[in-house]
């Protein structure tokens, strides 16, 4: 048998926990249906995603992908604009196709939770109150009425790897659901506005980029208590608050 490196914890709080050990990912889930919607997304997107290895709840193993990350949130990605646009190209592809069957978050839920949010970062004096007052502001142009499409939901930089200029899989599809089109190209290219141009390009039509806009200080606003309270720091370069400020 051969002999295993180690293990690494590409990350772990309090409600999932993923494992690397040698080419396998372990993710661990207290909640399976989160799981149930992951190895389900995964086998009707018509763009590479890991190859499902075994399900014993509530562990899921998947098979590494080859290449490496697009990027990282808070750094600079060395990656390719033809990367980027193949990033753009795929995303295109979930875009185009069939439905899922369950549905996504309602505008209500969203705008609801996004007055709490703004609200505690408030009153917990978390962030300025203009600050919060201007993203707030700005987030409006994302509520609004979307033609449903099929979703990543996460669809962070990290989670899109690539080989050279080449896309060879998308990880992590436990939010994947029936959504707003332009809220995955967002989640994309936060913290990444440079590479905004390369992956517009690459999928292909036009798109609103002021709603693009609007969904970065959205995700931010909606993000910045789960991170802190689960042992992350949205203010490190690059990150959630570094975004909310860019806007102002």
């Amino acid at each position: 048998m051969a002999r295993m490196e180690g293990i690494e914890v590409v990350v772990a709080h309090s409600e999932r926990a993923t494992l690397r050990v040698g080419d396998v990912f372990l993710k661990v889930d207290v909640d399976q249906a989160r799981t149930e919607v992951e190895v389900k997304a995964m086998a009707m997107v018509p763009i590479p995603t890991p190859e499902v290895l075994w399900r014993k709840p509530p562990v899921l193993a998947l098979a590494a992908l080859p290449g490496r990350a697009l990027g990282q949130l808070g750094e600079p990605s060395t990656a390719s604009s033809a990367a980027w646009a193949a990033a753009g190209a795929a995303v295109r592809l979930l875009h185009d196709a069939p439905l899922p069957p369950w549905p996504g978050r309602s505008l209500d839920e969203i705008a609801s939770r996004l007055d709490g949010e703004c609200a505690w970062l408030v009153t917990n004096g978390v962030l300025p109150t203009d600050l919060v007052t201007r993203n707030r502001r700005i987030a409006e142009a994302a509520l609004r009425p979307w033609t449903p499409v099929f979703t990543h939901g996460d669809l962070q930089v990290s989670h899109v790897f690539v080989d050279g200029d080449e896309i060879t899989g998308v990880i992590d599809w436990s939010e994947a659901a029936q959504g707003d089109a332009l809220f995955d190209l967002a989640i994309l290219t936060l913290g990444h506005e440079e590479h905004l141009g390369d992956v517009v390009a690459g999928y292909g039509t036009d798109v609103d980029l002021d709603v693009i806009r609007a969904w970065w200080s959205l995700r931010s606003l909606l993000a910045i208590r789960w991170l802190i309270e689960n042992g992350f720091d949205p203010s490190l370069p690059g990150c959630e608050v570094d975004v909310l400020r860019a806007r102002m």
